[in-house]
């Protein structure tokens, strides 16, 4: 093969989503795995505690509304945002983010909203700006191939099969730089709203900064990932399971089979309810 032929060979490989070198064996790593459970011996030299399922509450009356803080939406009350359009029209109003001003367009959510798992990334990028949905770039194909590998697509109709996915904040911010607390603050209503509207019976964090803003901890990510936590939203105690950003896992492919273990841990907690 010439220099020519292997840089073309390389940008074909790059172009179909090959992002990690592989080994001359090949490792099925989609295969089925053991998930310990809470009664098993921990292994010498694991990392991985074995984690107790958590309590899925079922779907309930939609809880109170939330009331915005001053000076966000204040044409809104209580009541107003009772659907997934209203709140769409508030944000596509809502001139006090300073986000909006240097976006292309609002990226609100995509979906099925009877979805009993709803995954909060962190915020817009490049390709999600252009088309207005979450996670639509190489980040979000990867997420999508994650999610099919335990039986999961947004597209799908089932709310037991399918999933709703969302950011923190609406807007790209500038640079596809990380969100800031004001920023995530004055989308964080509307956020909860949603949550409070949808009652998923789980909440995933792709990344810490969802994760951060629901359950009010500051730990890094990597700590956080593999255990169920718990958010209260609209009266509700919710399962919120913490995992790797799949951006994170384009820039550390190593780092996959956390995000895997992450996906049985959610996958083990559907099967037994």
């Amino acid at each position: 093969m010439t220099p020519r032929q292997a840089a073309q060979a390389l940008a074909w490989l790059s172009e179909m989503g090959a992002d990690e070198i592989v080994g001359e064996t090949a490792i099925d790593r989609f295969g089925a795995q053991t998930i310990p459970s809470s009664s098993s011996r921990r292994k010498p030299g694991s990392t991985v505690e074995p984690e107790q399922l958590p309590i899925i509450p079922s779907r309930g009356e939609m809880g109170p509304g939330l009331r915005l803080p001053s000076g966000q939406a204040r044409r809104w009350d209580d009541g107003s945002l009772g659907a997934l359009d209203d709140i769409v029209a508030a944000l596509s109003v809502l001139d006090s983010c300073p986000l909006k001003k240097t976006a292309t367009n609002l990226c609100f959510a995509d979906g099925n909203p009877r979805a009993h798992v709803m995954l909060i990334g962190e915020a817009p990028g490049r390709d999600e700006d252009i088309q207005g949905k979450p996670f639509v770039g190489r980040s979000g194909q990867l997420l999508d191939r994650m999610l099919a590998a335990i039986g999961l697509s947004r597209e799908a109709v089932e709310p037991e099969h399918s999933v709703f996915i969302s950011n923190t904040v609406f807007w790209r911010p500038p640079g596809n730089r990380t969100p800031t607390e004001a920023e995530t603050a004055m989308c964080l209503p509307f956020l909860l709203r949603t949550i409070e509207l949808l009652q998923p019976r789980i909440i995933v964090c792709l990344g810490a900064t969802p994760a951060h803003r629901l359950t009010g901890r500051c730990d890094g990510i990597l700590k956080m990932r593999g255990k169920w936590l718990k958010c209260t939203i609209g009266g509700r105690d919710i399962p919120l399971l913490p995992t790797l950003h799949p951006a994170y896992l384009l820039r550390q492919p190593g780092q996959k089979r956390l995000a895997w273990r992450d996906l049985l841990l959610l996958r083990q907690a559907l099967d037994a309810h």
